[in-house]
C-alpha cells in the first residue's frame, strides 16, 4: 500500500514534468514570435544575446526579476498583486487534464472537458481584478473590454464543445482522442474547427482581437500599470493560454497524439511528438495571424461573436444531432 507521502511525491514529480517543459516552451514562444514577425516584416529580430539570439528569453526573464514592482498610489495593494498570480495559476492548473499521449496525463478525470471549460471561464476574474485594483481608467476600460470579449466567445466555444461531445458520448479527453482513430473531427466538422480556432484567438486576446490591449486607444489595456514580475506573470499566463487553446484544438479536432493515418511510415513516431508538432503548428498560426491581419473594431468583434458565430454553432448542434439520430450513430 502506497503511503500518502509517496503519492504526494509522485504527483509533485508528474506536475514538474509537465510544468518545467511548458515554461520553457512559453519562454521560447516569445523568441519564436519575435523571429517570425521579424521575417514577415523583413527584419532580423533578436540576434544579439547568444547565437542567433537564442538566450534573449532568459535575458528578458532576468530583466523582469531585477526590476522594481511599482504599485500605483490609490490602488488596492493586495488585489493588485493577486491578479497576475490568479491568471498565471489558472493557466498552469488547466494542464493537469491534458493528455499528451496515451497514458501521459497528470489526472485522467471523466469530466476533463468540463474542468478545462471551467478553468478557462475563471480566467476573466484575474483580468477584471487587475483592471479594478489598478485604480486607473485605462486599465479598467481594458478589463471591461476583455471581460465582455471573453464571455462573448465562450458561448460559441461551449456550443462547439457540445457538438463534439455529441459525436463522442464522453467528457473524457482521452475518449475524445480515441474516437478520432478512423477520422479526425476537423474533416467532418471543418466549419466548427475554423470557428473554434478563431474563438480561441478572441479568448486569448490575440490579434486581430487584441482590443483590450489597443495601444492607440487605451495604452496597454488592463495591465498598463504593471511592471517587473507582476507583468511577467500576465505575459506568461497569456502564452500558456495560447498553448492551452492550441492543445485543446488538437484534442478536439486534430486527433490529439494520433498520427495522420494508421500506416507504417507514421506509426513508429511516439504519440507525444505528434501532439507537440500539432500544438506548435497551431501556435505558428497564432503568430502568423498577428503579423498578417489588422485589429478589429470593438463593434465588429461583438457582431462577429453574437450575430455570426453563435447562430452558426447553435445551428451546427442541431445539424449534428439530426444526422446522428437519422443515421443511428449516436454513441452509447
Amino acid at each position: 500500500m502506497n503511503s500518502p507521502w509517496l503519492t504526494a511525491a509522485l504527483i509533485l514529480l508528474e506536475t514538474l514534468v509537465v510544468l518545467v517543459p511548458l515554461l520553457l516552451f512559453v519562454a521560447y514562444a516569445t523568441y519564436a514570435e519575435r523571429k517570425i514577425l521579424a521575417a514577415i516584416q523583413l527584419r532580423q529580430g533578436p540576434n544579439i544575446v547568444g547565437p542567433w539570439g537564442l538566450w534573449q528569453a532568459f535575458a528578458d526573464a532576468g530583466k523582469m526579476l531585477l526590476k522594481e514592482t511599482i504599485i500605483p498610489e490609490g490602488s488596492n495593494r493586495l488585489l493588485f498583486l493577486l491578479a497576475p498570480v490568479i491568471t498565471f495559476t489558472l493557466a498552469m492548473m488547466a494542464w493537469a487534464v491534458i493528455p499528451f499521449a496515451d497514458g501521459w496525463q497528470v489526472a485522467n478525470i471523466n469530466l476533463g472537458i468540463l474542468y478545462l471549460y471551467g478553468i478557462s471561464s475563471l480566467g476573466v476574474y484575474g483580468i477584471i481584478i487587475a483592471g479594478w485594483a489598478s485604480n486607473s481608467k485605462y486599465a479598467f476600460l481594458g478589463a471591461l473590454r476583455s471581460a465582455a470579449q471573453m464571455v462573448s466567445y465562450e458561448v460559441s466555444m461551449g456550443f462547439i464543445l457540445v457538438a463534439v461531445l455529441l459525436c463522442v458520448g464522453s467528457l473524457n479527453l482521452h475518449d475524445i482522442v480515441a474516437a478520432q482513430r478512423k477520422i479526425w473531427f476537423f474533416l467532418p466538422m471543418f466549419p466548427m474547427f475554423v470557428v473554434f480556432f478563431i474563438s480561441c484567438l478572441a479568448e486569448t486576446n490575440r490579434s486581430p482581437f487584441d482590443i483590450p490591449e489597443g495601444e492607440s486607444e487605451i495604452v496597454a489595456g488592463f495591465f498598463v500599470e504593471y511592471s517587473a514580475m507582476a507583468f511577467a506573470l500576465f505575459f506568461l499566463g497569456e502564452y500558456a493560454n495560447m498553448f492551452l487553446m492550441s492543445a485543446l484544438t488538437t484534442i478536439l479536432f486534430l486527433g490529439g497524439w494520433l498520427p495522420p493515418a494508421e500506416i507504417a511510415p507514421f506509426t513508429w513516431i511516439p504519440g507525444v511528438f505528434w501532439f507537440i508538432f500539432k500544438v506548435l503548428a497551431l501556435m505558428f498560426v497564432f503568430i502568423w495571424v498577428r503579423g498578417t491581419l489588422p485589429r478589429y473594431r470593438y463593434d465588429q468583434l461583438m457582431r462577429l461573436g453574437w450575430k455570426v458565430f453563435l447562430p452558426i454553432s447553435l445551428g451546427w448542434i442541431v445539424l449534428t444531432a439530426t444526422v446522428l439520430e437519422l443515421t443511428g450513430w449516436f454513441p452509447t
